[in-house]
């Protein structure tokens, strides 16, 4: 699963195709633009991510005072450049801070350039009172295809569906837990196991809550045809993972007046001993009950299927605006040695470009 991290790769070089002066150093599935000459291919460098925080001095060094984001200047974000996207920094191995060291492909060096990740604030009704629930809630984070462009397979059967704008909810039932048969939950809290407390009057207007209250009889509904289908053990954890959207969650709103959700997975069992269902699975157990993320792809992978799903407009019907990206996942779940479970995303260049754009989670 996603982690943020600041590596050393060997660099491959590209002439960028609509300037002189500058060029592209590859890193995996990314390009970072670079002055021309200020590296040779198989250079050491350590790749510096989209969402990191820079100190001052780092900055310095490389020359980006006043030209980073946020309202201190100092936050990676994705830019193009001549027409080309860029994204993340480049770090060289020769920098005052790695210079001297035995450095090899693949060492971290996040601590050494004393990089941190960006958190977003969270906005008031996406927060609430809270309760432990340390082992029953679930991690979950997606990389990006760019970071590890080998795992998907030429020709593997996949389903790519749209990749919504907006906050990850958790929905789980827990049959016969003597805390709570309910889990209700955001991605930064599942992630620490916490829950939001569903009695308590300062979560009314909490945005989970409100999607609980209202999916509660659906998700009870899809755990029972899962039992019925022989996919679950009546007495075991379900889990229902949807994307909450609209209007009041993110700056894409999709031409929603108010917040709805879309499924887009779910888990059967104790976290981290049980198994995730197959799109299909999902799909079926779902149709009549709550909707589910778009499909816009099903059938053999390529890169230029990938690269003609990832940008263009959303594919929800009543909005009028960019897409951020979309989701791959194999049609029959699997697992890769270096990744652990195959499901990989792939962000649109316009939607990390564009402007006044916000990342609550």
């Amino acid at each position: 699963m996603a982690e943020f991290e600041s590596k050393i790769f060997a660099l491959a070089v590209e002439p960028h195709p609509n300037a002189d002066l500058i060029e592209l150093a590859v890193v995996g599935g990314y390009r970072a633009v670079v002055r021309k000459g200020e590296f040779a291919n198989g250079d050491l460098a350590a790749y510096i991510p989209e969402g990191a925080i820079c100190p001052e001095w780092l900055i310095t060094e490389l020359g980006l005072e006043g030209r980073l984001a946020g309202s201190k200047k100092n936050r990676v974000k994705a830019i193009r450049l001549r027409g080309i996207l860029s994204q993340g920094l480049v770090y060289p191995a020769t920098g005052s801070r790695l210079r001297g060291r035995a450095l090899s492909v693949g060492d971290d060096v996040t601590a050494l350039l004393e990089l941190v990740k960006y958190e977003p604030p969270v906005p008031t009704t996406m927060s609430g009172m809270l309760r432990n629930a340390s082992g029953k809630t679930l991690r979950y984070e997606i990389e990006n295809v760019k970071k590890h462009p080998d795992v998907l397979q030429p020709g593997e059967p996949v389903v790519i569906t749209e990749k919504l704008h907006g906050t990850w909810c958790c929905l789980g039932r827990r049959p016969g837990d003597p805390d709570d048969p309910w889990i209700v939950s955001s991605k930064g809290l599942a992630a620490s196991g916490l829950a939001f407390k569903l009695g308590e009057d300062e979560n009314l207007r909490n945005l989970y809550v409100r999607a609980w209250r209202r999916y509660r009889d659906a998700v009870q509904a899809i755990n029972d045809a899962a039992v019925a289908e022989g996919l679950a053990a009546a007495d075991e954890p379900f889990y229902l993972l949807g994307e909450i959207y609209g209007r009041g969650v993110q700056d894409l709103h999709y031409g929603l007046t108010s917040p709805e959700l879309a499924l887009f997975d779910a888990y059967i069992g104790e976290p981290g001993r049980g198994r995730w269902l197959n799109p299909s699975e999902l799909s079926a157990m779902a149709a009549e009950h709550m909707p589910v993320v778009p499909a816009i792809f099903e059938g053999p992978y390529s890169i230029d299927v990938l690269e003609a799903v990832t940008e263009g407009e959303t594919t929800v019907p009543t909005g009028r605006h960019m897409r951020e990206g979309c989701v791959i996942r194999p049609q029959v779940e699997r697992e890769d040695m270096t990744l652990g479970r195959v499901v990989l995303k792939s962000v649109s260049g316009d939607y990390l470009t564009r402007k006044g754009g916000t990342e609550y989670t």
